[in-house]
């Protein structure tokens, strides 16, 4: 499916000009991304319009989503189902609109909580969906930078800054971006020392 037509079918699916925007701004990011590191644009682009799918989802359905296709859910996820988004959406991605790449599916499935095994262009689309212009924290634009020169460095920097906040504000870390973190060497000892 030609891109303009994959994003037309997006906003149609989502039914949200905000959204729809938010994933036109990611797939862009991620293009550049995959284009400053050697990646594959397309499958970048890809990622990037179809990562939110079901982001508009409420809780219950993203569950009823998960049981329909006999995926897993962890403790975490039921706690906080949000986070099933992403899986949720690698599947209608696959199912809806016919996207077989493994690794347009990966990006897709590891955006929101990352995971102890990323490829370059899982965390081209965890940083892009991270650091779109229209994200508003003050290190936005400098972690961007740092993105487009290394994509491991932004990696460690974005998701210490995101468990920082998240331990700040007193919201529970999914075990996968810890999982994240300790892979990549980010020191989770001193992040908890510094949310306090």
């Amino acid at each position: 499916m030609h891109f303009t037509e994959m994003a037309k079918r997006v906003r149609a699916h989502l039914a949200q000009d905000h959204r729809y925007a938010h994933t036109v701004r990611v797939a862009r990011c991620a293009d550049l991304l995959a284009a400053q590191h050697g990646l594959d644009t397309q499958r970048a682009r890809t990622a990037g319009i179809l990562h939110d799918l079901a982001r508009l989802y409420p809780a219950a359905r993203l569950i009823e989503e998960c049981r329909s296709r006999q995926m897993p859910i962890d403790a975490f996820e039921a706690a906080n189902p949000v986070v099933l988004h992403a899986r949720v959406g690698a599947a209608i991605a696959r199912e809806e609109f016919g996207v077989h790449d493994p690794h347009v599916l990966s990006a897709i499935e590891k955006h929101t909580t990352a995971a102890a095994d990323m490829s370059p262009l899982d965390c081209a689309l965890y940083l892009a969906d991270g650091l779109e212009p229209e994200r508003t924290f003050p290190e936005r634009a400098q972690l961007w930078e740092l993105a487009k020169r290394d994509l491991a460095q932004a990696m460690r920097a974005v998701l210490s800054a995101s468990i920082q906040h998240l331990i700040r504000k007193g919201i529970p870390v999914a075990p996968q971006t810890f999982a994240a973190a300790r892979a990549l060497g980010v020191s989770l000892q001193e992040v908890e020392v510094s949310a306090n």
